[in-house]
């Protein structure tokens, strides 16, 4: 009798694209950043979104993430097709359920570790001792709870990106989406950042989308996608996960 093998439950989807397809100009200096793009994003996993600059990996996650409208094609985000939305939910949308992190770090010069990571809920108009209490957890979330207090002059590329992080995981979102997070960084503090990555999608739960052409951060993703000229390819042997000792 011929054997079969068990297939495996297919996680949930918190994202998904169909045909998503992104235009910039007209006529003959129309460039198409993203083409055809048919994604299902799972839910509660790091996914690495990798390609050469210009391929099309910020486009991308723009995109997924209602920065940006596609030309054509569709997102829906927990069942919310976003090119039905206002700009008003769009932005509400990101504000309770998705969050940024930068390969900038995009920290304020004169606030503290602590008072970055309680920006946005200080704009989401959270008590100041709810906004303290969570900002405590996320800094302690990303081992920087001793640096609190510390302006980012004062912190190194490493820390700072972890502030940002935290920041990130502060207003408890759905989905965080991080351009390049590693892309300031050397390869010891590039990898030290990655496991917190995964660390975070372990302890929140969240999902994670990394847009990077680090290879080393790429392969410690539970899944990879390429992007080549806009369009999806099979990931190349470089981006498969290394195999445990």
């Amino acid at each position: 009798m011929m054997g079969f093998r068990e297939s495996r439950p297919r996680p949930e989807s918190i994202i998904t694209s169909e045909d998503l397809t992104r235009v910039f100009g007209s006529g003959e200096t129309a460039v198409t950043a993203v083409h055809g793009v048919t994604l299902n994003v799972p839910k509660g996993e790091l996914m690495a979104v990798v390609g050469r600059s210009g391929s099309g990996k910020t486009t991308l996650l723009n995109l997924l993430s209602g920065l940006d409208r596609p030309t054509a094609g569709k997102v829906v985000f927990q069942g919310m097709d976003l090119s039905t939305m206002s700009e008003s939910d769009l932005v509400e949308m990101r504000r309770s359920k998705i969050a940024f992190v930068f390969q900038s770090f995009g920290l304020m010069p004169l606030l503290s570790a602590q008072e970055n990571v309680e920006l946005p809920l200080h704009i989401s108009g959270v008590s100041w001792r709810e906004r303290r209490r969570r900002a405590v957890a996320s800094l302690d979330l990303v081992g920087l709870g001793s640096r609190a207090r510390h302006r980012p002059f004062e912190l190194s590329g490493g820390e700072q990106q972890r502030v940002s992080i935290a920041r990130a995981l502060v207003t408890d979102p759905e989905a965080i989406f991080a351009d390049e997070p590693t892309g300031e960084l050397d390869t010891t503090t590039a990898m030290s950042i990655g496991s917190i990555l995964k660390d975070v999608v372990k302890e929140s739960r969240a999902t994670i989308m990394v847009a990077t052409h680090d290879l080393t951060l790429a392969g410690i993703c539970d899944s990879v996608i390429q992007i080549v000229d806009g369009t999806l390819d099979a990931p190349s042997p470089d981006f498969r996960r290394p195999e445990s000792d």
